[in-house]
């Protein structure tokens, strides 16, 4: 075998050692294969299963990294993009629901999520103690976080369109999107009678 094609050889395994050494947040080709369609299954009780989904196609283009930090917060309407907890609704819950959601979904896939509103402390009533807050005064500032994971919900007929993000926070590019329809009886029993901007339907069941 002639010298030269023998170093040829020689330089393809270092080649491809050297490439795989190469990291990346991104890849090009989904890490969440999910080639089964989806279950025809009940809504009712299974939001879990939705969010789910919901993550498998959020995630499925970049890689958990351990040395990025991320942050969950509520989906709000996209009309508003503010909660209204006198706006009355099936999936008024929902927003509340995915950020909670999408923290398991995302510590399941090796992400490493921050959780702001954890307390400094402890605190303890006559009733309960809890660590968990919305008290600005008793949070620590939010530190070392890499991307946000925000969305917004959009109200329809039989449920809502969940469009969700993941976007860096410094250059506030979206490096992930995934969309997914939510049904409207996830929370509760499908109702002869609800609200829809305002006025009042009835529907048939």
């Amino acid at each position: 075998m002639p010298k030269y094609f023998r170093l040829e050889l020689l330089a393809v395994p270092a080649l491809i050692v050297a490439l795989n050494g190469c990291s990346s947040l991104y890849s090009e080709t989904p890490l969440q294969t999910s080639e089964q369609p989806e279950l025809e299954i009940p809504a009712l009780g299974n939001v879990e299963y939705h969010t789910s989904q919901l993550a498998n196609e959020l995630f499925s283009m970049i890689r958990a990294d351990r040395d990025y930090r991320y942050a969950v917060v509520n989906f709000v309407p996209v009309t508003s993009l503010k909660y209204n907890r006198n706006h009355q609704h099936p999936l008024m819950l929902l927003g509340h629901q995915l950020s909670d959601g999408l923290i398991t979904e995302a510590n399941r896939r090796g992400f490493i999520t921050q959780d702001y509103k954890i307390t400094n402390d402890i605190l303890i009533t006559g009733d309960a103690e809890y660590a968990i807050s919305r008290d600005v005064s008793r949070l620590a500032p939010l530190q070392n976080v890499d991307f946000y994971i925000a969305g917004t919900i959009t109200e329809q007929q039989e449920g809502a369109i969940v469009n969700a993000r993941i976007v860096h926070v410094e250059s506030k590019d979206v490096v992930a999107s995934a969309t997914k329809f939510f049904p409207a009886e996830l929370f509760w029993q499908r109702e002869k009678v609800t609200t829809r901007g305002g006025m009042i339907y009835r529907t048939d069941t």
